[in-house]
């Protein structure tokens, strides 16, 4: 089958018709718009500031402008307007020396329906046109009236922030008070259509097949570097994007660092390898942790560790369920894990420990969506209620040093420890779609041995 040529600046997925699912998505922000609201694209490439950056940098779209329009290229935004149904799509013009370089790009052309073919968006114009259209429209609004912008009233400083400036300037003597739509956008994005959960199991799946080919053979990977590697080559040949994220490999002592990307130390015989990976497909990701004995056999100090962190995602999944917010319930995991430290290490293996953070280390659950982590920036949404069709991690962790006595042998080590799967939030509680990634220590050892 024959790949289209906007296939990276129009994100479609293959099982589905994204036309009409980003179409939807317009159709119900318009519903909780009173007036008009501008959504601004990314506004420039990788490079565009420091022109060496633009070999090694990725293009990443603004979540919500590509969550509406599927449209993954810069300096594009999209106009909603309530009032008369409006979708306006603002694009740069057809430049056809860029996509000598670059490849074929949505351009404007007079009297050309391509960018509407492609985006099923009918109102299409040149970049250029975007502020006079802004101005005319705020001048139909009765003065003391408001117009709207995707921006954050807190977090400032980011591409949002500075148009969110821009439209306050054109906006300037008109009447009309610039108001954020974030709030809006939000109570949309955060629960998954059926074709994202499609796309989200799909995810899973294929990260559950590359990680039961890796571990089969652990035993001949001797470096972060080449886990990482058949990790990523064996998720990426199976998916149709790119890797959710960059994976982390911290073998040892390295998994206590919590964003480890160094990545190139040597495997040893006895320790832990902390693996944190996903794969993008279609539009959804997976976002997993699972932490391996590079032996194949967990010691029993590591094997109690392992155990405490395991059963602290099964205390906090209780607590998972509809009409809950994240901020309620996130600290169960953590004060789980320390009693049972207490109990099991201090009491039960004449054991001590000292923990490399204060209770909390870190979240133990994020959103999972557009972004491997969804949520506002000014919030992460923790203070959401959940509701069915919200997917969020599960991944408690445990970092310290640790020392106990097992059958008259004494263990030690400087240890870290996460296990995360994806829980997909329904009517009654939720279902983990991350099952059948191996993670009990039985399983582990046996695909490794």
């Amino acid at each position: 089958m024959k790949i289209s040529p906007y296939s990276q600046v129009f994100l479609s997925a293959p099982n589905y018709n994204s036309k009409n699912l980003y179409k939807r998505r317009r159709k119900a922000m318009l519903k909780e718009l009173d007036s008009f609201c501008v959504f601004a694209g990314m506004p420039m490439d990788p490079g565009g500031e420091e022109a060496f950056a633009q070999t090694f940098t990725r293009f990443m779209q603004e979540p919500a402008f590509l969550y509406l329009t599927g449209v993954n290229q810069a300096s594009c935004y999209l106009l909603l307007d309530p009032r008369d149904g409006a979708e306006i799509l603002f694009v740069p013009r057809k430049d056809p020396f860029r996509e000598f370089w670059n490849g074929k790009r949505l351009g404007y052309l007079e009297d050309d329906a391509e960018i509407s073919r492609v985006t099923g968006i009918d109102d299409v114009r040149p970049e250029e046109e975007l502020w006079d259209t802004i101005v005319a429209r705020a001048k139909k609004i009765p003065a003391g009236g408001v117009a709207y912008a995707y921006y954050f009233e807190k977090f400032k400083g980011d591409h949002n922030d500075f148009f969110r400036k821009e439209m306050q300037k054109a906006l300037k003597g008109t009447g009309v008070t610039l108001k954020s739509c974030a709030d809006k956008h939000w109570k949309l994005r955060l629960p998954l259509e059926n074709e994202r959960i499609l796309d989200a199991r799909r995810a899973q799946m294929v990260t559950d097949e590359a990680f039961r080919k890796v571990l089969g053979e652990l035993s001949h990977l001797t470096n972060e570097r080449q886990l990482g590697l058949a990790l990523d080559y064996e998720m990426q040949r199976r998916s149709d994007g790119d890797l959710a994220f960059p994976t982390i490999v911290a073998g040892g002592e390295n998994a206590c660092c919590l964003h480890y990307v160094k990545k190139d130390e040597p495997l040893e015989q006895g320790d832990l390898v902390l693996l944190d990976f996903g794969i993008r497909m279609g539009s959804l990701h997976s976002d997993i942790s699972r932490t391996i004995p590079v032996g194949g056999k967990f010691n029993p100090l590591q094997k109690m560790l392992y155990e405490i962190v395991l059963d602290a995602q099964t205390e906090y999944q209780k607590f998972v369920r509809p009409g809950v917010s994240l901020k309620e319930i996130g600290m169960v995991p953590w004060n789980f894990i320390v009693n049972a430290l207490e109990e099991r290490l201090v009491k039960g293996a004449r054991g001590k420990y000292k923990l490399l953070y204060d209770v909390r280390p870190h979240g133990v659950s994020h959103f999972i969506g557009e972004q491997i982590h969804e949520g506002s920036p000014e919030s992460r949404s923790l203070d959401v209620v959940l509701q069915p069709g919200m997917l969020i991690s599960c991944e408690p962790g445990l970092y310290g040093e640790f020392s106990g006595i097992f059958e008259g042998k004494r263990f030690a080590g400087k240890i870290g420890i996460r296990i995360e799967d994806d829980l997909l939030i329904t009517k009654t509680g939720f279902d983990n779609i991350s099952a059948d990634i191996p993670k009990k220590i039985a399983d582990l050892e046996k695909l490794i041995q």
